[in-house]
């Protein structure tokens, strides 16, 4: 892993906020942490390569996509944008951004590893390139009570956010590893597994037509302390030092190509909001709230926020090496073929930009340039 991944985040106070209070939040807070304050010191190679007149960025409402979230709303990513237009669109799963990717409608996104996956092979490794990491960490299974252990789940119905999205492959393989079947295409299933939004989830387990899902946070918060559910697998305790890939930063290809200086400028507004969230960490546990109560009119309760903030660890490392087991997850319970991931990763503005701020660069874990 990398030397700067940062610590996962710890428990603090919600703040009342609006997204207007958020844009308040000036860029002279940034400042006040180390790469904000040194500002974006490759600005002059940035400034010499093509730029777009604009970007059109997909991200989630969802407290896994903080960097977006917090960059977005207090004016980080449009201030290092500069003359560059940001234009947001939100997501619910990584699937639909891929496909609004495929459609020319997006530029960049933030999305799990699943999706990059299968947007890199569906497209013979042509449509996208994974530019940074963004979170590692908070998925879990939870399921009512009457469920401990695996073999509980034998007839049971469990929900995933959408069929392919990284949650939805973390189970069937899951389940695969214990013996129980799963089927894609109306085969056998030992475990019926639901693809739904998320917030439909919420309500069915509440309803008790659901047993349980794998889902992201803070929905596998909100089930535990907002409908009852317990935990049954934390998946960091099935991936090495507990580290594996929730979303990442992924960009047209054509667009990295023609404008890689818009790019520079966007990794830089990461790394630019990363640091400020490592440095700020309660006033960025209340920004990401209210960032998503301005995108969906709905705020995470206090132990919400507390509990799925704890379980998450903001970083630029992509975790290369968790992007490829899940590539071989997904070929493993039918949800593509086998995919040559070699090149999906090009890192290498990334880590001009982290040696520029005198970070040490992250791994491609052989998947790319870096």
């Amino acid at each position: 892993m990398s030397s700067h991944l940062l610590p996962p985040v710890c428990p603090r106070t919600v703040l009342a906020g609006t997204l207007a209070a958020l844009a308040a939040v000036s860029l002279a807070a940034c400042a006040s942490s180390g790469l904000a304050a040194t500002g974006p010191t490759t600005a002059g190679s940035v400034g010499s390569a093509a730029q777009a007149p604009e970007l059109r960025l997909g991200y989630f409402a969802n407290i896994t996509h903080a960097i977006p979230l917090i960059g977005v709303a207090n004016g980080t990513f449009a201030s290092e944008l500069g003359g560059t237009k940001l234009t947001t669109q939100i997501f619910n799963a990584g699937p639909a951004a891929v496909e609004a990717i495929f459609g020319g409608g997006i530029d960049a996104a933030y999305i799990g590893p699943n999706p990059s996956i299968n947007a890199f092979a569906k497209s013979d490794g042509e449509a996208i390139r994974i530019v940074a990491g963004a979170t590692s960490g908070g998925a879990q299974l939870v399921v009512r009570d009457a469920i401990t252990s695996v073999a509980d789940l034998r007839g049971r119905t469990i929900a995933t956010p959408q069929l392919g999205n990284t949650q939805d492959v973390a189970l069937r393989a899951w389940l695969k590893s214990n013996g129980l079947a799963t089927s894609v295409k109306g085969g056998q299933n030992d475990v019926d597994i639901v693809p739904q939004d998320n917030a439909q989830t919420l309500d069915l387990f509440k309803r008790g037509t659901l047993d349980g899902a794998w889902v992201p946070e803070p929905w596998a918060s909100r089930l535990v302390l907002d409908g009852g559910a317990h935990v049954l697998v934390n998946e960091a305790d099935l991936w090495p030092s507990a580290q594996f890939v929730t979303t990442d930063l992924v960009v047209r290809t054509e667009f990295l190509t023609q404008y890689p200086g818009t790019v520079a400028k966007l990794l830089e507004a990461q790394l630019a909001t990363t640091d400020w969230i490592a440095a700020h960490d309660a006033q960025a546990r209340t920004q990401a709230n209210d960032a998503i109560e301005a995108l969906t009119s709905k705020k995470l309760s206090q132990a919400v926020l507390d509990r799925a903030w704890s379980n998450l660890t903001i970083t630029n490392d992509p975790v290369a090496s968790s992007v490829q087991m899940s590539a071989e997850h997904a070929a493993e319970v039918g949800i593509s073929g086998k995919v040559d991931l070699h090149g999906i990763y090009d890192l290498t503005p990334l880590n001009d930009l982290l040696r520029a701020h005198g970070l040490p660069p992250e791994s491609a874990a052989g998947l790319g340039t870096e």
